[in-house]
């Protein structure tokens, strides 16, 4: 199995977007930071800490449901860093009020952010990792109406891409975005794991990181 060295972390201009990319920058990956064009500057800063770092870092302006900026952004890495082995799907928003209360365009965006962009991730990931031909690792985040709703979606997305993927040697799996009991750091360390070739016998999980207060 080839090395799997190059990522993408999309949502990488703070918290736990950041905390991964620099978490695979120092388990020796080049990375693609992704965030909305309105956080540039954060993802500048970004990309300096990481080749800080001794590693090769690019950033990626761009809306990820918007399906021509995702397309563009996976050709952009593949161009500027030579390939993809692992895309961190883990940009998303949350809307904190009463579902009754929420706006039919509030729950459109949040559906277009956290399922059409996580979808639109994880497919040009896909189709990429499979031209290489190296296999890969896809790994979406999940982010209290509509945001709990698409996050169950999210779930069976990568269930679902999991059993169709598993043949081009992709794994897929799903991660709580954040969780009271686990800062980003422990998040970040599971993504490293999963990351790693050792890790190729895991797959269509989501892997809950809350000290046991739920179970499933």
């Amino acid at each position: 199995m080839s090395p799997i060295r190059i990522a993408i972390v999309t949502g990488a201009a703070q918290g736990l977007g950041l905390s991964i990319a620099l978490r695979l920058t120092d388990d020796a990956f080049d990375v693609a930071v992704n965030d909305i064009p309105q956080k540039s500057d954060q993802l500048a800063d970004v990309v300096s800490q990481i080749e800080a770092k001794g590693r090769r870092a690019v950033a990626l302006p761009a809306d990820i449901s918007d399906e021509q900026s995702v397309q563009d952004m996976v050709r952009s890495v593949v161009e500027k860093l030579g390939g993809l082995d692992v895309m961190v799907a883990n940009a998303g928003i949350a809307l904190h009020k009463p579902f009754i209360e929420t706006l039919t365009e509030e729950w459109d965006r949040i559906v277009a952010i956290n399922l059409r962009g996580v979808m639109l991730c994880y497919r040009y990931a896909a189709l990429q990792m499979i031209k290489q031909g190296r296999g890969g690792r896809i790994i979406g985040t999940t982010n209290l109406s509509a945001y709990s709703a698409t996050k169950f979606a999210v779930r069976g997305l990568t269930q679902s891409a999991a059993l169709e993927l598993a043949p081009h040697d992709i794994t897929m799996f799903g991660l709580p975005a954040d969780s009271p009991e686990a800062g980003p750091e422990v998040i970040a360390s599971i993504v490293s794991y999963l990351a790693k070739p050792e890790s190729y016998f895991i797959t269509g999980q989501t892997i809950l990181v809350n000290g046991g207060v739920i179970f499933d």
